[in-house]
């Protein structure tokens, strides 16, 4: 502990306090790949409905959500009563079934359209990697397609084109980090997305040693065409190979049934996070019994087995916050009422924006919005590459001195804790923003 802490009885005092110690155990002061500049950076110390508090003592309208994790908002009663219920019979388990588990794996077959039975996870990011597991060991094969500009967790095969300065050489990815293994990222191939004849051309170049394509149906705010995931159903039956679906953010938040639902177009597979687990560490791959089965124990020394094992898959403090935040999502009209407010902030936003004579576009679908410097909504990482990312960015760090809590360069959410004033105050909060940045 530094001395400043240790002279204020163990708890620092003020934010500079706070971020003298992160500067000292936490690489960048920060939690990942997420850093805010020293003058708009900020320590959260609570959040309530969709306002977080900072150790500077303001409160900021979050547009964040855990990263889309928190549907209904910071610290709803349904969930935090129902996570304290279950702390008492027990916070962990390993190795043995418990009942929160059985019941969430119930209610996501019921939800998930594709889904016969389902694997827990404890991320996102595991739950991509082991959709492309079970891929590969169902086909024999190994090639996995992915999209630029997609992001599917932090793993290496999903850190290939997430964000190149150019577009790519397709197939040919180009590594996002340092440390990707060669062979892996040859084993990834990379498309346009919304391009299906250059994903036809692809697969089939490329079909007998290609397992899965695997797509965001929403790639980060840049939606599909409507022919798009049609067009990938067919493109993968007609060359048998298996469509898996991120749904890590989409699911449980375009509607209860997912992209699946809201598009409807049904993949083979389909990976779940953040929502699922009522915002805490919980994920899950879902898909047919005959694929999924293959990370059955007794599946165990097959040529096809795939290992799906972690410490806390099926957690079931995780377990009891997903099943308390679906509960509240089956209530008649709360997609209805949400999408309707994401029409509203999307709409209101860039009536501002054209008063103030800003040549940017509020972009998104459903519950997820974006301000892009910009001429047009994107339809391809083409089209995100012509944005003024830079402009972008630093009309967000204006947002966030006015009280808007949104990560620069990074799409937004909402929550059923948002209410009509809180758009209010975030119309206003933009106002003031414009003009400044102006």
């Amino acid at each position: 502990m530094s001395s400043v802490a240790v002279e204020s009885g163990g708890q620092p005092e003020t934010q500079d306090d706070w971020y003298e110690i992160a500067e000292r155990v936490l690489p960048g002061a920060g939690l990942g790949g997420y850093a805010l500049p020293e003058a708009e950076r900020f320590v959260i110390r609570r959040g309530e409905g969709c306002r977080l508090l900072g150790s500077d003592g303001k409160w900021r309208i979050d547009y964040v959500c855990g990263a889309g994790a928190l549907i209904l908002g910071h610290a709803h009663p349904a969930v935090t009563e129902a996570i304290q219920a279950q702390i008492p019979d027990g916070i962990h388990f390993f190795g043995t079934l418990n009942e929160k588990a059985i019941l969430l794996a119930d209610e996501l077959v019921d939800a998930i359209p594709c889904a016969e039975k389902v694997m827990f996870a404890t991320t996102g990011s595991e739950a991509t990697f082991y959709a492309m597991r079970l891929a590969r060991a169902f086909t024999g094969r190994d090639r996995i397609l992915k999209f630029e500009g997609g992001y599917h967790g932090n793993h290496d095969y999903s850190n290939i084109s997430v964000a190149p300065k150019a577009v790519s050489n397709y197939p040919a990815g180009q590594a996002d980090t340092g440390g990707i293994p060669a062979s892996t990222q040859d084993s990834v191939l990379i498309a346009p997305y919304n391009d299906l004849e250059a994903v036809r051309r692809l697969v089939e170049e490329h079909r007998a040693e290609l397992a899965a394509i695997i797509v965001e149906p929403i790639q980060r705010v840049v939606c599909p065409k409507p022919d798009f995931l049609p067009g990938l159903r067919k493109i993968c039956d007609d060359n048998n190979v298996l469509l898996i679906y991120d749904e890590v953010v989409t699911g449980f938040r375009l509607a209860y049934g997912g992209a699946q639902e809201y598009f409807g177009v049904k993949p083979d597979l389909a990976a779940y996070g953040k929502v699922v687990g009522g915002a805490s560490a919980l994920s899950a791959v879902a898909g047919p019994a005959e694929i999924i089965n293959l990370s059955a124990p007794a599946n165990r020394g097959q040529s096809n087995y795939a290992y799906i094992n972690g410490t806390l898959h099926g957690n079931p403090v995780a377990a009891t916050a997903g099943l308390a935040t679906l509960a509240e999502l089956r209530a008649p009209g709360f997609y209805k009422s949400l999408n309707a407010l994401g029409d509203t902030v999307r709409k209101e936003v860039q009536a501002v924006l054209d008063h103030h004579g800003m040549r940017a576009v509020a972009t998104g679908d459903a519950s997820l919005w974006q301000i892009l410097f910009t001429d047009k909504a994107p339809t391809s990482y083409a089209d995100m590459l012509s944005v003024d990312s830079e402009e972008t960015r630093a009309f967000d760090l204006t947002l966030l001195r006015h009280g808007i809590y949104a990560l620069p360069g990074v799409r937004r959410f909402l929550s059923s804790a948002h209410a009509e004033a809180d758009i209010d105050d975030t119309l206003k909060a933009l106002d003031a923003a414009c003009r400044e940045f102006a």
